[in-house]
């Protein structure tokens, strides 16, 4: 592995004037300057951004908490940021929190230890420990005074009603996301309206968590709770697919005995045969946005909105 000694050395200079040249601090004629570009370049040398940020006190380095990377909606929006932070000369920190606290706080414990530049987080519980540095929340709102990207959950809880009232709806169950991610609130109160609205009876069905592993078993808890349901307003296409699943387990038709209406249109749904109706969310350009938004608060440029919303 090569070091700045091996780039000095090649290019006749002393270890001070790479370091100066790489970090661009101090003089540096140009001359010298070109000396070591050269031998960086003939070396194929990279410099220890570790040793770096510690010299800069700011890293090349952008860290990303997701909640749950088994669900196919994350990774869509982990794309977004990725292009985004590459094309503006960052690299990635994934963490996958797989809602653990302790995970969490180990993950930002690494972050802080690697000195990221600033933090993107989709794990809600997360703004509080990550306020001394630049930070913007995905598909999450916690207050005005944070910075954070989403589409708009009450159009969408909205839509998904809407799609369910237009035809015979019949007995309607509602799932309720975690009532601790407050974009599943924003949501139930879209659909809630627009059922009311037409004057159409619901039950709610209430939901610990999105995660993948625990989907299967509320599929099973909602049909045992709710064995002549017609319509199923999902939280988010696993748990539709999951239902899915079951009901055709059960012997019921799709859409002709249960509809049932997801949330995301993840890849995954248009794998699924009946096919999935579902609402769409940006995932990707809600990464690349928050992204953006986060390099631009680095960089010290200005950013015209605290809360931005992807349609």
């Amino acid at each position: 592995m090569r070091t700045i000694k091996d780039v000095a050395k090649l290019a006749g200079v002393s270890v001070a004037t790479v370091s100066r040249a790489l970090n661009k601090s101090g003089y540096v004629s140009e001359k010298s300057q070109l000396k070591v570009e050269a031998a960086i370049k003939e070396l194929d040398f990279y410099p220890n951004e570790v040793a770096r940020s510690l010299f800069q006190k700011k890293s090349k380095l952008i860290g990303l908490l997701l909640p749950d990377i088994a669900n196919p909606f994350f990774p869509l929006v982990a794309k977004g940021v990725e292009d985004k932070v590459n094309e503006m000369g960052y690299k990635l920190i994934l963490g996958n929190v797989q809602e653990n606290p302790l995970k969490e706080a180990e993950y930002i414990r690494t972050f802080a230890q690697n000195n990221v530049a600033g933090v993107l987080s989709a794990v809600e519980s997360s703004s509080k420990d990550l306020k001394n540095m630049p930070f913007v929340m995905l598909d999450r709102i916690t207050s005005d005074k944070e910075y954070s990207v989403h589409s708009d959950d009450y159009q969408g809880g909205t839509l998904a009603a809407m799609a369910v009232s237009e035809r015979s709806p019949g007995q309607v169950v509602v799932m309720v996301g975690p009532r601790s991610v407050s974009n599943s609130l924003v949501r139930l109160a879209g659909s809630v309206k627009v059922l009311e609205e037409n004057n159409l009876t619901y039950q709610l069905f209430e939901t610990e968590s999105y995660q993948f592993d625990s989907a299967q078993e509320s599929a099973h808890q909602l049909f045992e709770l709710f064995p002549n349901v017609k319509s199923i307003i999902a939280s988010n296409d696993i748990h539709a697919l999951t239902i899915m699943r079951e009901a055709i387990r059960r012997g019921l038709s799709i859409p002709s005995d249960v509809q049932v209406i997801g949330y995301d249109d993840n890849p995954y749904s248009k794998l699924m045969y009946p096919s999935l109706s579902t609402i769409a969310q940006p995932a990707y350009q809600i990464g690349y946005k928050g992204a953006e938004i986060l390099c631009n608060r680095i960089e010290g440029l200005k950013v015209k909105e605290k809360i931005s919303n992807c349609q």
